[in-house]
């Protein structure tokens, strides 16, 4: 057993916001102990984490043994198993290195107690488990959450738990994006079934802002120090397959990095109410810009340790919708990349499908003539278009069951749709006021004007005018 113990200051913050603290593990070592002790304090926050040897720094593609921010203050790691969040399997003799994320230093600095303990018992070694591909062969559109959590990071809820949320709310897929880590695959890999397919995923998460990969099997360092690594974090996605999604790029945590070479953003998370105004006007600002860039949502569902009820704050709020020509994970990438779908506020909520001149939303068209849209489950809220420039067009959707087909006498860039609430907005602002009074809640939710916002109840993907 060593305990090592420095004191960290603002000024290693400002250096790097990880620092690092080497120990030596000999050949034959089995199990790693790591405990973590600081006087922790509303401005005095360290993250945890591991590197073994094969770490080449940023951006390595070996070498991550785990990471589980502020949730824990200790770890281990085996041949045969390992604390949530962190890695087990082979331990390579040679230079390890706990890793502190210096997420809040006081001004004083702290003083951070690390203490390592090595075991050499034989164990068996473990391999981790291999994905599986499982398909249903009908199309359709389906239902899905892109974005929630489990005890594998910041979360209480075990995988199981989740699981049985995702069932519980009817979805067809869902992506468990656990911050820097893709450890939960432990379980959602032999898991995936066609009855609920799990899209691998993973949380970049930094001081500066989030970004969710997805389809990418192999773990994509976190350790990014200047606004230019989001195009480094781009290109590691992209040249392994994968996908790469912004944020929630609003307060309280906004993008701060330069804007890389994205597939997608998530411009709906949590409840409407939760600033999501915010991030769809920087989704249409660079849409008007001319970017290519397809919304998704997610609920960014932090699993409790019990099964909740449904209700307006759990998994699938919002839930993305996608036209899949079959159930699968290589499928709802796809569709995501695309833009085949739209976001809506809940598995239940209003149904939107767009298309112009019978092509279907994340189509590009050179001349476009006719705009025709279905809506279901949003009788008296109001469907408004709009391009680059802005809002061009509105109709009060006046049934429940409602399709409708406009003439496209001009439109700039690129035509979308969204269902505004207008005969649900009491009822909607009024279930919001409810579920905020006396409670605890996320993202700032107490400083929302309500009076002054819209609220969406579903967005659509935008068809792309050629010119």
């Amino acid at each position: 057993m060593t305990t090592i113990v420095t004191h960290i200051t603002r000024a290693d913050q400002a250096a790097n916001p990880y620092f690092y603290i080497p120990f030596d593990v000999p050949e034959g070592t089995t199990r790693i102990d790591v405990t973590l002790a600081y006087p922790k304090a509303e401005d005095c926050i360290i993250d945890l984490g591991a590197f073994d040897p094969r770490d080449t720094g940023y951006p390595t593609q070996e070498g991550f043994r785990g990471w589980s921010g502020g949730a824990r203050d200790r770890f281990f790691i085996a041949t045969d198993d390992a604390t949530p969040g962190y890695v087990h399997g082979e331990i390579p003799p040679g230079r390890w290195n706990v890793i502190l994320g210096l997420y809040k230093v006081p001004e004083a600095g702290t003083e951070v107690s690390v203490t390592i303990g090595l075991d050499a018992t034989p164990r068996r070694l473990e391999p981790q488990p291999a994905r599986t591909m499982p398909v249903r062969k009908v199309a359709g559109w389906y239902r899905g959450d892109l974005h929630c959590h489990t005890f594998h990071s910041d979360a209480k809820g075990s995988p199981e738990l989740l699981h049985a949320a995702a069932r519980q709310a009817g979805l067809d897929f869902l992506a468990i994006a656990d911050h820097n880590t893709t450890t939960q695959r432990r379980y959602f890999h032999p898991q995936s079934s066609p009855e609920l397919v799990f899209v691998r995923a993973m949380e970049v998460t930094t001081a500066e802002g989030h970004a969710n990969v997805y389809g990418v099997d192999a773990w994509i360092d976190f350790r990014m120090t200047r606004p230019s690594d989001a195009h480094t974090l781009a290109r590691l996605v992209h040249e392994r397959g994968g996908l790469l999604s912004i944020n929630h790029d609003k307060p309280a945590i906004a993008w701060d990095y330069e804007f890389p070479e994205a597939d997608c953003q998530e411009v709906w998370q949590s409840t409407w109410m939760a600033w999501n105004w915010i991030a769809l006007d920087r989704w249409q600002q660079r849409l008007a810009s001319g970017l290519r860039l397809s919304a998704i949502g997610g609920s960014d569902y932090h699993q409790p340790a019990q099964l909740m009820s449904e209700g307006p704050l759990v998994l699938a709020r919002p839930t993305t919708v996608l036209w899949l020509p079959e159930l699968s994970e290589d499928a709802v990438l796809a569709a995501m990349k695309a833009g085949h779908g739209y976001v809506t506020e809940s598995p239940s909520g209003p149904a939107l499908v767009m298309t112009v001149d019978g092509r279907p939303m994340g189509s590009s068209i050179a001349d476009p003539r006719s705009m025709r849209v279905e809506v279901k489950g949003a009788k008296g809220d109001r469907l408004v278009w709009i391009d680059a420039t802005g809002q061009i067009g509105s109709a009060a959707i006046d049934a429940d069951d409602w399709q409708r087909e406009f003439v496209i006498s001009s439109a700039q860039g690129f035509i979308r749709a969204e269902i505004v609430a207008d005969a649900s907005r009491e009822r909607l602002g009024a279930e919001f006021l409810a579920l905020i009074e006396g409670r605890e809640l996320p993202w700032q939710l107490r400083g929302v004007n309500l009076a002054d916002q819209p609220i969406r109840r579903a967005l659509g993907n935008p068809i792309y005018i050629e010119t």
